[in-house]
């Protein structure tokens, strides 16, 4: 194979026209900057997330409580296995929690529930909890967190 050779030209030169001076066209008249856009946005304070949203001191002690919920058979907590779909919280700090089941002949289809209101209504702040036990949507193992696939070797 034949190489071909390449040759950089180089140019070299003595000074360069300096770039062009930004320009503010109609300058205020009394000669004053004009106020920051950005004025006072570093001391802007956050807006509070109420306890009830993702997000909230509440919503999050219920999901804490619920991962540490396992399923007898397989070694990963229900919140990581995909089978609570959804969690919400009123301004009472009432909590309804909606879930499935792997499926319906789950040997814990009885007692999971149970379970999922006591946990949840243990937490502190909680005012009642209920929970919703449904099967629309079926459950499957596309609803699990990637840490839940890493734990079964699905990843």
């Amino acid at each position: 194979m034949m190489s071909e050779e390449r040759k950089i030209m180089v140019e070299e030169v003595e000074t360069v026209e300096a770039p062009p001076k930004a320009r503010v066209d109609n300058p205020p008249a009394s000669g004053e900057r004009q106020r920051d856009y950005l004025d006072g946005f570093l001391a802007a304070k956050p807006t509070p997330i109420a306890a009830g949203e993702p997000g909230g001191n509440l919503y999050d002690a219920v999901v804490d409580a619920l991962k540490e919920i396992y399923d007898p058979e397989i070694p990963v907590n229900i919140y990581d296995l995909g089978l609570i779909y959804g969690v919400d919280v009123t301004d009472e700090a009432h909590v309804v929690v909606t879930m499935t089941l792997t499926t319906p002949h789950c040997p814990v289809a009885e007692s999971m529930p149970g379970e999922v209101e006591l946990r949840v209504g243990a937490v502190p702040g909680v005012g009642d909890a209920q929970v919703n036990l449904i099967w629309d949507p079926p459950w499957d193992p596309q609803k699990m967190s990637d840490e839940a696939k890493l734990e079964l070797g699905m990843l």
